[in-house]
């Protein structure tokens, strides 16, 4: 039988599903009487040795996390720089893991925890301390390279068509006396992959969402406000999905925040969908109502797609799997095997191959006007928001998630002055 422990840590925004994966790692784990650790909002955690010791939890309660959204365990938005610049946090980890006996590093994330993971491997056999390293993807704005799609992607697109869709019937309702347009801002810096998905809310041209704003594609605004007038003088009504990360032909972010950079480097983000809303009040004269669902897409676990806990779980027991036979660097990745019908596995990538890659959407999935999604975009889409996978509810019309005792391991290092 294995020794040792098992280190998990949740990166970065969270998901609808991403309770899911910890749910299977620790039941992966526990049938090989392995014991989980994991780390106290993430990487932050496990460098101030803030452990939680997962064995104090139920069985019950380890089986809820698979319908509860969040992150159990906290997440935080913190990047670790090169092995030389961060030289003394990576060390500090080492610590950690050995202070408390981790031979296998299991890190939930998309691209920089990839790269993170990655880099505490390279440490990890510089110094001969034996410990596999998995990333474990994870990312609502499916841009990580190799595999297939990501989980949490699934049901964020779910949500996004949904929604779309739903108040896309509300504006045409009140067109005629009311809201002609209306903007729905998505998630996504630099891959459009969420603002595609609201393209399978409707299938023709007359069909919501009009008109889709993609960060591949420039903005350009006079085109936009022509393509928005012409489409309310024939259907009556205008439905935008804008992309958050849109930006103007020379490079600049429409929806600047103005917030400076987060910790991971990237600029605050946000407000692109009341700025549209705004243009086209004052340029069209006509009535706009906009929303910005922003953690409300990523968050839903009421409307998961059944393929992308399905995704959540397989990912979560393949990184156990995977840990256990000493595969190191590497990542469990979604392969799709058919279309129609539409079938899946799960293969094990080199996080090199993952790590600071970015998979935006290819130029074959954005129609040619650049306003909407192609055939070919809508066969990759749909089977991934597929079935229906809706948490128990109580008496009180409530979803009944859990809530975790996360007891704490008692420390043995000094406290992490960094």
């Amino acid at each position: 039988m294995a020794s040792g422990t098992l280190l998990y840590a949740q990166s970065g925004g969270v998901t609808a599903v991403i309770n899911a994966t910890a749910s299977a790692v620790i039941n992966t784990a526990r049938a090989k009487k392995i014991k989980v650790l994991a780390a106290r909002n993430g990487i932050l955690g496990a460098l101030r040795e803030e452990l939680i010791d997962t064995s104090k939890e139920s069985a019950a309660a380890i089986a809820a996390l698979a319908h509860t959204p969040g992150g159990a365990f906290g997440s935080c938005r913190v990047k670790l720089k090169s092995l030389d610049a961060d030289r003394a946090k990576y060390e500090r980890l080492l610590a950690v893991f050995k202070a408390h006996d981790v031979r296998w590093f299991l890190y939930n994330g998309g691209n920089d925890s990839a790269d993170t993971a990655l880099k505490v491997s390279q440490l990890a056999a510089e110094f001969g301390y034996p410990v596999t390293c998995i990333g474990v993807p994870k990312t609502v704005d499916n841009d990580l390279a190799v595999t297939d799609c990501c989980p949490g992607f699934g049901s964020a697109a779910k949500y996004t068509a949904v929604s779309v869709r739903e108040a896309a019937l509300d504006v045409a309702a009140m067109a005629e006396t009311s809201t002609k347009v209306f903007v729905y801002e998505a998630m996504g810096r630099h891959a459009g992959w969420l603002a595609a998905a609201a393209g399978l809310a409707g299938k023709t041209t007359d069909e919501a969402p009009h008109l889709i704003l993609f960060p591949e594609r420039p903005y350009d605004e006079a085109d936009f406000l022509a393509q928005v007038k012409k489409i309310v003088a024939r259907v009556g009504y205008c439905v935008v999905v804008a992309s958050e990360g849109i930006q103007t032909k020379d490079g600049k972010f429409v929806a600047d925040a103005g917030g400076g950079k987060d910790s991971f480097g990237h600029t605050q983000l946000g407000g692109v969908a009341s700025y549209l809303a705004g243009r086209v009040k004052d340029q069209l004269g006509m009535k706009v109502h906009w929303t910005l669902p922003d953690y409300l897409q990523r968050s839903a676990r009421h409307l998961a797609s059944k393929t992308d806990l399905e995704q959540a779980l397989a990912v979560g027991k393949a990184a156990v799997q995977f840990a256990l036979k000493g595969m190191n660097a590497t990542m469990p990745v979604i392969v799709r095997t058919s279309d129609a019908p539409y079938r899946w596995k799960i293969e094990a990538a080199p996080l090199t191959k993952v790590a600071n890659h970015e998979k935006t959407m290819p130029a074959g999935f954005i129609r040619k006007d650049g306003y909407g999604i192609t055939a070919a975009a809508r066969n990759y889409l749909e089977p991934l928001i597929r079935g229906e996978a809706p948490p128990p509810y109580g008496r009180d019309g409530m979803p009944k998630y859990v809530s975790l005792k996360n007891i704490a391991l008692k420390k043995k290092l000094s406290i992490w002055e960094g």
